[in-house]
């Protein structure tokens, strides 16, 4: 018996629907990239070196693949909406647990819960947008969605400045715990149905064609890229400025916050690019033109250096609009959550797991300007494997 699916409607009629999708995604990244800025402060209460900084999100990520593999059999049982709403109050709880943490094995738990909920999280996001919202609509609409990591990001260091100030670092974690509770409670309340249809749980049969599939391959090549530098470097870039660019923990902060400003006006444009030229040719000019950013900042300072770290972000956020819209394309939409589930979570652990923990190790034995111009270079050349990718014109019927 097929499943009861939603009817896509013009983007305009789902606005407000999109925006709180958005807003549950951004806390996913608020929850987690809060503690960047806060680890030059924690690390003298709990002694956290870089390294051990770097491995609580290779942790976090090796988590989110875990989640994102049960991401299906969750959804299934308890619809898209449900899992949305397990996820964002897993947030909410496991970082009220490390409110209460005082040892890096502690944080090492939470960032492995943490991990977990947004596993779960992605997979029915994208299902959801894309079975709510028209397919003409789809790279605007996923835009409007990757609103959610930049803001998640712009927040994370100015809370920390803002509360730090007058408080210690266990403040902001609870502050950010009610935030999240507080945004969670919004969608149950304001979306009705929203999200109220299963997912496909995983099976052999449903993920043998995903799997033999080259440009689901292409695809999370191209997410390591995006995620590496819009989440991998950015998690060492709080300790790379204040060790290694002299910059205070302050200013770091808040220019890392600042710079995240650029985004939510990049995203957009993102969007409208993709739109005009296709998901293909999106991709490849946006990573390239990142890679080549990426060096930058590993190469320059001073003001030269600030002014590459605020067009690193602008140009990081621009591969994922076209990114997600091109993942939708490669599989029908039979297996669009599931492609979703194993795609992105699995780049993850590349981009947002081992590279922050191989900067953070580079950092101690030599330098991170290092690894962040390694990183930039990989970037830099990968953007050809976009052409690789091919994208379905034919979409059957079916969320």
């Amino acid at each position: 018996m097929a499943k009861a699916c939603p009817t896509p409607q013009p983007l305009r009629m789902v606005i407000g629907t999109l925006v709180l999708l958005t807003l549950l995604f951004m806390m996913t990244f608020l929850g987690r990239f809060v503690f960047p800025p806060l680890f030059p402060t924690m690390s003298d209460d709990i002694h956290l070196g870089p390294g051990q900084a770097g491995s609580l999100f290779l942790l976090a990520a090796i988590a989110a693949w875990v989640g994102s593999l049960g991401a299906g059999l969750v959804s299934s049982r308890i619809n898209h909406r449900g899992t949305l709403l397990v996820s964002v109050f897993g947030f909410a709880a496991a970082l009220l647990g490390a409110y209460f943490a005082n040892s890096v094995w502690a944080f090492r738990a939470v960032f492995i819960v943490l991990g977990l909920c947004f596993g779960l999280h992605l997979p029915s996001s994208v299902a959801t947008i894309t079975a709510t919202v028209r397919r003409e609509d789809w790279g605007r609409a996923l835009s409007i969605q990757q609103l959610g990591p930049p803001a998640g990001l712009v927040a994370a260091p100015l809370i920390a400045v803002a509360i730090l100030h007058w408080f210690s670092w266990p403040t902001v974690l609870i502050s950010v715990a009610v935030l999240t509770a507080v945004v969670g409670l919004a969608f149950w309340l304001f979306t009705g149905g929203v999200g109220a249809f299963p997912g496909d749980p995983p099976s052999p049969s449903m993920v043998k064609p995903v799997l033999a599939n080259r440009s689901f391959w292409v695809m999370i090549l191209v997410f390591t890229l995006g995620m590496g530098a819009q989440v991998g470097v950015y998690t060492m870039l709080p300790l790379y400025l204040t060790t290694e660019r002299d910059m205070t923990t302050s200013t770091a902060n808040t220019l890392l916050g600042l710079a995240n400003i650029a985004p939510l006006v990049t995203a957009f444009f993102s969007g409208w690019v993709t739109s005009r030229i296709g998901e293909k040719r999106a991709i490849g000019i946006f990573v390239f033109l990142t890679g080549i950013v990426t060096v930058l900042v590993g190469v320059l300072s001073g003001v030269a250096l600030t002014i590459c770290v605020v067009l690193m972000a602008a140009l990081a956020v621009c591969i994922l609009p076209p990114a997600f819209a091109a993942l939708s394309r490669i599989v029908q939409p039979t297996y669009r959550s599931l492609a979703t589930a194993l795609g992105p979570p699995t780049a993850f652990v590349f981009g947002g797991g081992l590279l922050p923990t191989g900067l953070g190790y580079l950092g101690q034995a030599t330098s991170f300007s290092l690894g962040i111009i390694v990183t930039g270079a990989v970037i830099t050349i990968g953007s050809c494997a976009a052409f690789l990718l091919h994208l379905l014109t034919d979409l059957e019927e079916g969320c």
